[in-house]
């Protein structure tokens, strides 16, 4: 997901995002131990990556509003 598509969604929507993905990479995780291999293995990377841009927006989104 864009900088700018994060950028326009709610805090709520951000931590539903953010939530969503923590349970993704704990699938492919959790898949990983289990067979001890992905069938698709870049997306553990790209799905850690999503989120820290998530988590990223949401900080900035919650001190901004607690500035105003």
């Amino acid at each position: 997901m864009k900088k700018n598509k994060l950028g326009s969604q709610s805090v709520e929507e951000l931590q539903a995002l953010a939530k969503d993905l923590d349970k993704q990479i704990f699938d492919l995780r959790n898949e990983l131990s289990i067979n001890r291999k992905l069938e698709k293995p870049h997306l553990l990377k790209s799905k850690r990556r999503e989120k820290a841009r998530v988590l990223t927006t949401l900080t900035l989104k919650t001190k901004k509003g607690a500035v105003a």
